[in-house]
């Protein structure tokens, strides 16, 4: 892949020998990205110059080429319009969709690989919402030059053989050897055409670690407010990439700083509460963050969005509970019942699916139960209903616990450490001597029916209950036993009732 001379805009002097050898080491790293897909490249390049058409490698695909980071989608743009582009597709593809036909975009599954083709644009924006006015364009330069960072502004052709010439009119490479992220015109104009771009500044630099550029992060804070122009969904999309990136508390800064997060996650902001020196207690702002980094650190198969979630948002009851206690200390009593309900108000709002929602408020909700612990004082049924309570979300649960522990006091994270470790070699003793992650009455329903004498209804729900609950105090019992408690519990009901 050679680097054109084709540079009609943004072009540059003299470039410094230095800088000319790490933009030679980044092209090189995006040949070898590359070299997977060789044989599918020589293919749709032979088709489509059969046609006479052009196809480009572009934006987000050739950027993560260069940073050796290319996934399994590929991003193709081309001066073919889209039902020339189904045509040339049929017969060489696994399968293709137009989905995004409206848009110019045709997508197929190539050798395994997802790969999509948009027809040059160059959209116009009405100024009032986010959503372009499709125009397709005539040429390459044009379809770089509206894109939302010059990162993603470099394309690289695609010919019968395979990977040809690199062109970046607006020195995007530079950008990204540099990790700079910037706009490629006046970052105003292109944050009033499309106000998602400044959610993705905040995505973009938690995912490749870069720094945005000062003009573009005074432009965020000045037109914070028109991401109301984007709808929840597209919101939550970039929330959710931002959070599983490399660097997410890169991110969330961004949003904070910028006044973003005042408007799609304002209870982030709200925990930065005041300190004084009459009631000291830690900035909940940043513990917070503390603790999403740690929970990140204890993660084992790849990002964890339920727990990363969990993790930023466990103490966002804090400021509503917030009590001066007459002796100098605060106190945030049932913040994590307040916080549980925020949680779940918050997420709705984002239109989250509701087992995510259940899944991150019930963390938030149980992530202060193990600083009952003490030094081991639980009974086994304490444990027992830790666990119950947790159900499958009980190792995320043990990780935001251990990920909590931010006291700069040695002695004090030592002992809090001793006592994870001691409960989770409880939990794991009876996990052997018990099934813990299905406790269940020892009689069932039908069995209950027929020693009490009763038909299906309430009563059987809560001799249930009541049997669950002896079960979660005592362990396994045998039939008898669990027979002669139910027994009990019958008639001490009927002279209560």
């Amino acid at each position: 892949m050679r680097r054109t001379a084709h540079r009609p805009v943004g072009c540059h002097a003299v470039v410094p020998q230095s800088q000319n050898d790490q933009h030679a080491r980044a092209l090189a790293a995006a040949v070898i990205a590359l070299r997977p897909h060789d044989t599918m490249l020589r293919e749709l390049g032979s088709r489509f110059h059969a046609q006479g058409h052009e196809l480009y490698l572009v934006g987000g695909s050739v950027r993560d080429a260069v940073l050796g980071r290319l996934g399994n989608d590929l991003d193709f743009t081309t001066d073919a319009r889209p039902a020339a582009v189904q045509a040339i597709l049929r017969g060489c593809v696994e399968r293709q969709w137009d989905t995004g036909i409206e848009f110019g975009t045709i997508s197929a599954v190539k050798h395994g690989t997802q790969i999509e083709i948009t027809t040059f644009r160059s959209d116009t924006y009405d100024g009032s919402s986010r959503n372009p006015e499709v125009v397709f364009g005539e040429s390459l330069d044009g379809d770089l030059v509206r894109r939302d960072f010059r990162l993603n502004a470099m394309a690289v052709r695609i010919s019968p053989a395979g990977v040809g010439e690199f062109i970046d009119p607006l020195d995007g490479l530079a950008d990204v050897v540099a990790r700079r992220l910037d706009t490629p015109a006046a970052p105003e104009t292109s944050f009033h055409d499309d106000p998602l771009r400044m959610l993705r500044a905040a995505r973009f630099a938690a995912q490749l670690r870069v720094e945005v550029a000062p003009r573009v992060v005074d432009a965020m804070r000045g037109m914070a407010d028109q991401i109301a122009r984007v709808t929840v969904e597209r919101v939550r999309t970039e929330l959710d990439k931002l959070m599983l990136g490399a660097d997410p508390i890169a991110g969330i800064e961004i949003l904070v700083s910028t006044g973003l997060a005042d408007h799609v996650l304002p209870e982030i902001p709200a925990m930065q509460l005041e300190i004084d020196e009459h009631h000291q207690h830690k900035d909940v702002y940043r513990h917070s963050l503390t603790v999403l980094g740690q929970a990140i650190d204890r993660e084992d198969d790849g990002p964890d969005l339920v727990l990363r979630w969990a993790a930023l948002l466990h103490d966002i009851g804090k400021p509503a509970t917030k009590r001066n206690e007459p002796a100098g200390g605060v106190s945030f009593h049932h913040h994590e019942v307040v916080g549980a309900k925020m949680t779940r108000r918050r997420m709705r709002a984002l239109k989250y699916s509701k087992s995510m929602i259940e899944d991150v408020s019930k963390l938030v909700y149980l992530h202060l139960r193990f600083h009952g612990y003490g030094k081991g004082q639980w009974t086994d049924s304490a444990v027992r209903r830790y666990v119950t309570d947790a159900g499958p979300l009980l190792d995320r649960l043990n990780k935001l616990v251990r990920a909590d522990c931010t006291t700069r006091n040695k002695r004090r994270a030592n002992a809090l450490q001793r006592a994870y470790d001691d409960l989770e070699r409880r939990i794991v003793e009876l996990q052997e001597q018990e099934d813990l992650a299905r406790v269940r009455p020892d009689l069932d329903g039908n069995a209950i029916m027929e020693l009490l004498g009763i038909r299906p209804g309430p009563e059987v729900g809560q001799a249930w209950n009541f049997l669950k609950e002896l079960r979660l105090d005592r362990g396994p019992l045998d039939r008898d036993e669990a027979g002669a408690a139910l027994l009990a519990w019958w008639q001490q009901r009927s002279v209560e009732g």
